[in-house]
């Protein structure tokens, strides 16, 4: 190891001087490692995975930074996904917007643990402002809400079902899940939610010990959103099995087709049947910035739960999203005191000990990210973002709709267009392989029984001309004689 790589930081003269070169150095090695506008390199995997296995794994002896930065910036940089270039369209994953790239430095040099105040004296206070400004933003009361930032959608969906689980099972049958364990009634508790909403749905039906069998998927229309008659016929079936419907789950956004429930129709149903209403806005929480389509996500103040993803929309770094709950006692299932972590006359003293909202412990500072970017950008900035993506998917839509060399299902409500080209499930696969290896990254996707394939606009760089380039690419492959 190379005796000029400081260990820590500290005040010293010549750390600070040396560090500050290797931030240099490794920026310098970021922009050297591609040389055009495509968004990964196209190398084939089995060549990618002999090259990266080269490297090998822990030396016997350190060979300093310069060393390491070198080799990955010539066997790792060129290859990874470039999220910012206007040619990667596959997935909810987005660019990153440059002052949040300068906030997660500064969160791994502090390197604050969000589970109590002295691990994170500011950062748990800023954590807290966002908190109570996102729920004030998305027409949740203020004075009874609460949350906390959680390391995606899955985690926030996962946390707002076990807190309508919990809040369920005292309410309906005197049961204390968190001391005493899931209830005798256990077997017969419902999820309900679309058929085409996220799987985190069922992944925390199975790990809250209910299985995939308690979730019951809803029917969807012609516009995939839930179809509210059977959604009704489904709760008045099972009530009348004898079944227990505790939570829906009402999506602001499909991860395919962008699609928005209706949640003022669900929201009548589960008051009639003492149902908690979650709403997954992991995607289209984003449209609230947007003076034309926030309309789209208004009714997210009808549920009681919400989650929002930052690093979708918002265009944040991956890790960055939130669960925000209307009453602040949902989020008690996860509380539990430590005499070395939480002591309860510290919180009666002032000091908010954060792991008791959460179903972490050690959490890093993300709320850094919302803070810096809102106030980067202000409501407007992200307005023109939002915009920018959700016109750009009327544009391609529009486009390709009238165009018999296409299939589209269903008109985008935010950014994701799903379609084919209408020559077959093969050629379509084969489409989407031949643009990865050109550097155009598009996903792939089913719908009704037949490939799809699917763009996720997310990138507010791109221009109608740039989208017209890539339908004429699709084309000269799908016409290929293969």
């Amino acid at each position: 190891m190379s005796a000029n790589d400081p260990l820590l930081l500290s005040e010293d003269v010549n750390v600070r001087k040396r560090f500050t070169e290797m931030i240099d150095d490794t920026l310098k090695a970021v922009f050297d490692s591609f040389s055009d506008d495509s968004a990964f390199s196209g190398i084939d995997p089995y060549e990618l995975r002999e090259s990266i296995c080269s490297l090998g794994f822990l030396p016997e002896h350190g060979m300093g930074f310069d060393k390491v930065l070198e080799e990955t910036k010539e066997k790792i940089l060129p290859h990874l996904l470039r999220t910012w270039s206007t040619k990667y369209m596959p997935h909810l994953h987005s660019p990153v917007l440059t002052e949040t790239i300068c906030s997660e430095l500064m969160i791994s040099c502090f390197n604050d643990s969000m589970d109590s105040w002295d691990q994170g004296p500011a950062a748990t206070e800023v954590e807290e402002s966002m908190i109570h400004g996102l729920a004030e933003l998305y027409g949740f009361p203020v004075e009874t809400s609460d949350g906390c930032f959680t390391s995606g959608g899955s985690q926030s969906n996962i946390s707002a079902i076990v807190a309508a689980r919990d809040r369920y099972c005292m309410e309906r049958f005197g049961w204390d899940v968190k001391m005493n364990g899931l209830p005798p009634e256990y077997s017969k508790l419902r999820v309900y939610t679309s058929e085409i909403s996220h799987f985190s749905m069922d992944k925390a039906s199975h790990i809250l010990g209910m299985g995939y069998a308690a979730v019951r998927k809803i029917p969807v229309d012609s516009k995939c959103r839930i179809d509210l008659k059977e959604f009704e016929r489904m709760l008045k079936e099972d009530t009348d099995n004898g079944l227990y419907p505790f939570c829906a789950v009402a999506t602001f956004g499909t991860t395919d087709f962008g699609s928005i429930d209706d949640a003022r129709g669900m929201r009548e149903l589960c008051d009639r049947y003492g149902m908690h209403l979650h709403a997954d806005a992991a995607y289209g929480s984003g449209l609230i910035m947007s003076d034309k389509y926030r309309d789209r996500v208004a009714d997210i103040s009808l549920c009681d739960s919400l989650t929002v993803d930052f690093h979708k929309m918002f265009l944040l770094p991956i890790s960055c999203s939130a669960i925000i709950v209307k009453r602040a006692e949902l989020l008690e299932c996860f509380e539990l005191h430590a005499d070395y972590l939480n002591r309860e006359e510290d919180e009666e003293d002032g000091y908010i000990n954060l792991v008791g909202k959460s179903m972490q412990t050690t959490r890093r500072f993300d709320a850094l990210k919302v803070f810096m970017a809102f106030k980067t950008r202000g409501r407007d900035g992200f307005g023109r973002i939002i915009d920018t993506a959700v016109e750009n998917a009327s544009y391609f839509y529009g486009r390709i709709s009238k165009d018999d060399d296409f299939i589209a299902p269903v008109e985008p409500e935010m950014s994701s267009v799903v379609f084919a080209y209408d020559k077959g499930d093969d050629v379509n696969k084969r489409i989407r392989r031949q643009l990865l290896k050109e550097g155009i990254v598009i996903g792939q996707t089913v719908k009704d029984g037949r490939v799809m394939l699917k763009f996720t606009l997310l990138n507010p760089n791109l221009k109608p001309s740039q989208i017209d380039d890539i339908i004429v690419r699709i084309k000269e492959i799908g016409s290929q004689d293969h």
